[in-house]
């Protein structure tokens, strides 16, 4: 699944991105709707009307999928699981929880909450869907009949009602990684106390699921259905490939079950007070421990960024007597940190940790209690 793609936007410090995929999709919606809008309207070919209802739905389309996908990174925050960020592409869309959860029931509520607000979504389309057309031609609508006759407004409701069910009916199938899998999972995982067996369990129905879609993919395309075909056997290639990765994690995971970052990290790091000199600096720890950078610290031995070498040697060496660290050092300590009472299963995957190599374990002050690293982690999973 996506990782990266172009930012959008943030939403309470989520970051919101677009894969290159998401932009085909984007452009197939709107060619195929263009197209049945213009029946239902029974406009002219050359009617700007169809084409902008839409590019409207395909917007609305893809913020409902947003809106899924922020009732998991929501309900994953109220329980101290913070996300990544949110990838819109092919598929819809991806939010990339930092870690597992930590419990079936905090795994259950997690994974449904996003079925949760596209409920919701498809009761207040159908609620307006009615207000504005009425029973019949709202059902007509939805139904995509041609000879509906309705309002361009109405008809976009109902479009979007009928492709939100659908959203919420594919993501309720018991089938990991889809929502109803990791529904499955938690079910599973409470029956047992076992979350590596439960994911085994949950992927083994994502795999079967994934089989069946192919299978019937194949006989479309016998058939003479290429495209609806062509589309089912890469969903269920999709599925099938991210259920396995699903229970090679949880086997990784496994072996870190329990442990926090304090049980890993260095808990005597070297750190430099914000109010040294760049000149003390150089002399005392980057000439003296050989390091690349040392985490920096305020007078209450608050974390508060990081300085490495080549920050302290561009410092002109007249004014260095002069200058202090802590107007020289990188503030973006957030994302350099983690509590030290963290599951250690939240720093794998932590793009700080990939590009530094290490992570400022801090307390709930956030005073500075250590220096987690790669090769600790690394260690750690080894057993």
């Amino acid at each position: 699944m996506p990782a990266g793609g172009i930012t959008l936007f943030r939403v309470r410090g989520i970051r919101i991105s677009v894969d290159w995929s998401w932009f085909l999709v984007l452009f197939l919606i709107i060619f195929w709707l263009s197209g049945s809008y213009r029946d239902v309207l029974d406009a002219e070919d050359d009617a700007v009307g169809p084409y902008a209802l839409a590019v409207a739905s395909a917007i609305l389309f893809f913020a409902s999928i947003l809106l899924h996908e922020l009732g998991h990174a929501f309900e994953a925050r109220r329980h101290g699981i913070g996300t990544e960020g949110i990838t819109l592409w092919l598929f819809g869309g991806v939010a990339r929880l930092e870690r597992d959860s930590d419990s079936p029931g905090v795994e259950f509520k997690v994974a449904i909450a996003g079925p949760v607000v596209t409920a919701l979504i498809v009761v207040a389309c159908v609620a307006a869907g009615l207000l504005l057309a009425g029973p019949d031609e709202f059902r007509d609508a939805a139904l995509t009949r041609n000879d509906t006759d309705t309002s361009g407004i109405a008809a976009l409701i109902a479009w979007l009602s009928t492709i939100n069910i659908l959203v919420l009916v594919f993501n309720l199938v018991p089938a990991f990684p889809l929502d109803g899998g990791r529904v499955a999972r938690a079910i599973a995982w409470r029956v047992t106390g076992d979350r590596t067996r439960a994911t085994r369990f949950a992927a083994t129905l994502g795999r079967g699921f994934a089989y069946l879609l192919m299978g019937l993919g194949f006989v479309l395309l016998l058939s003479g259905d290429l495209i609806t075909g062509v589309w089912m056997i890469f969903v269920g290639f999709i599925i099938n490939g991210s259920a396995r990765g699903a229970v090679a994690q949880s086997e990784v995971t496994g072996r870190i079950e329990g442990l926090s970052v304090g049980d890993v990290m260095d808990r005597t790091p070297v750190a430099i007070p914000e109010r040294t000199t760049v000149e003390g600096a150089l002399d005392e720890f980057f000439l003296r421990y050989r390091y690349p950078w040392f985490p920096v610290i305020d007078s209450e031995s608050r974390f508060v960024g990081l300085i490495d070498r080549a920050a302290a040697e561009g410092v002109e060496p007249t004014e260095r007597g002069a200058t202090t660290i802590a107007s020289i050092l990188a503030h973006d300590g957030g994302s350099m940190t983690i509590r030290d009472d963290a599951p250690l299963e939240s720093v794998l995957g932590n793009q700080a940790l990939r590009r530094l190599g290490a992570l400022m374990a801090v307390d709930g002050e956030g005073r500075l209690s250590g220096v987690v690293t790669v090769g600790q982690v690394g260690r750690a999973l080894q057993g």
